[in-house]
């Protein structure tokens, strides 16, 4: 699983935030490591040295095994707040992905047995008796 990280001229990267943003994605990712081939994270301050409530922006994009890439942003006031929300939106819209996989709507349709149809057949011939 390879990480990206990046930040824009207003957040200062350091090894400190690589390696933090590395265990939180790999901690809440770990069971799903062969699935996900790479993430990319992008920090941005929206207002910059004026500072402001949720203006640090969190983008992460996640590449699933044989789907299209997964985007989620979140803003919070501070990069701990950002990221952990994006976080949690991308474990959400990742779930929805691989159990849309596993479960496709529009799937093949069930149908009855025909023991079953027999049997509901035998109950109305002895109701109309």
């Amino acid at each position: 699983m390879n990480i990206e990280i990046r930040t824009d001229k207003n957040i200062q990267n350091s090894e400190r935030l690589i390696d933090y943003v590395r265990e939180e994605l790999t901690a809440e990712f770990q069971r799903h490591t062969e699935k996900i081939t790479h993430f990319s994270v992008h920090f941005s301050d929206e207002n910059g040295p004026k500072g402001g409530a949720e203006d640090i922006r969190c983008m992460i994009e996640a590449r699933p095994a044989g789907f299209k890439p997964v985007v989620v942003n979140h803003k919070g006031h501070n990069i701990d707040t950002a990221v952990h929300g994006a976080i949690d939106r991308l474990k959400r819209s990742l779930e929805h992905v691989f159990e849309k996989k596993e479960n496709p709507r529009g799937g093949p349709i069930a149908l009855k047995d025909d023991d079953q149809d027999d049997q509901d057949d035998l109950a109305l011939d002895e109701d109309e008796v």
